[in-house]
């Protein structure tokens, strides 16, 4: 087991030579077993050609339109959005075994992520008519929170969400993790071990926010002497990497945060505990931020 650190559990912006790939996270470089993820960029008419091989994946629409031809199937006008902040999202699932073009019709931001599967689904395209949409906790802690794939979605591990936290609130709060596999005496999951990247977008270019990363004694890491306690900075594109351990993010006064969350790990879905010290702050919620959503969301208001 590695030793995480401020230092290594964030990843920033063109760290990588392919100048198409904004940001990237491997499994070697995050010390884990399943998540892959890279933001990447096309201009008007550019293309990228690939193949999932033995993973299932996800592309996300971060601003911009696309076309993508499969061996599995051809979907035009994929996106919408301006970025992030204006609107909902559009992605594609694809299973293993898809061989695939993303055709940019616009220039475009858009998110790969895969995770290795054994198991076939069916490739599906979510709309913004697809996602459902939480304002969840309250007062400064207020937050919303956009399921792309969520629990329940017909894949085997992968888990996609966008949050955004308004200037001066808390999200992932009362701090919450997942890093251990534990269910009931009826078999029902009540903590998922998951992997987790938090990529973020921020609404002004010099706009930034934290986020802490921490375990307790029961956390794997901490069992094995290489406790987490570690306090990032996030700005513009960077990738943070939760591999265990509660999470929290604070938003500055005056920005919105965005990050999009992929998760994936020993089932899927978003069971976890929250850090028992700070529950008792959802019993003073006087009510919810009226800042969010942060955008006309139509028919789902």
């Amino acid at each position: 087991m590695r030793q995480y650190t401020s230092d290594n559990l964030i990843v920033h912006p063109d760290s990588v030579s392919d100048t198409a790939v904004i940001t990237e996270v491997t499994p070697e470089l995050a010390g884990w077993d399943y998540l892959h993820f890279q933001a990447r960029r096309l201009p008007e008419h550019g293309s990228w050609t690939s193949t999932t091989d033995e993973h299932e994946m996800a592309l996300v629409l971060l601003s911009g339109r696309v076309r993508v031809e499969s061996n599995r199937g051809q979907w035009s006008r994929i996106g919408e959005r301006d970025s992030v902040f204006s609107g909902l999202p559009h992605a594609l699932y694809l299973p293993r075994r898809t061989s695939f073009s993303v055709h940019a019709e616009t220039a475009c931001e858009y998110v790969a992520v895969w995770v290795r599967t054994d198991q076939d689904h069916e490739p599906r395209l979510v709309t913004p008519a697809d996602v459902s949409i939480e304002i969840r906790g309250g007062d400064n802690a207020t937050r919303q929170i956009n399921s792309i794939i969520p629990p329940g979605f017909p894949c085997h591990r992968l888990v996609v969400v966008e949050v955004y936290t308004p200037g001066g609130n808390w999200s992932s709060y009362p701090p919450h993790k997942h890093d251990i596999h534990k269910t009931d005496s009826a078999g029902g999951i009540l903590e998922a071990d998951l992997e987790e990247i938090y990529f973020y977008k921020i609404d002004r270019p010099e706009g930034y926010a934290f986020q802490r990363i921490y375990t307790d004694p029961e956390s794997p890491l901490h069992r094995a002497g290489k406790p987490i306690d570690a306090v990032l900075l996030a700005r513009e594109n960077d990738a943070v990497m939760v591999p265990e351990g509660y999470h929290p993010v604070a938003s500055p006064p005056g920005y919105t945060t965005y990050y999009l969350n992929a998760l994936a790990g020993s089932a899927q879905s978003l069971a976890n505990s929250e850090d028992p010290r700070y529950v008792w702050v959802k019993t003073g919620y006087q009510g919810q931020d009226a800042r969010v959503p942060i955008y006309d969301i139509g028919h789902k208001a």
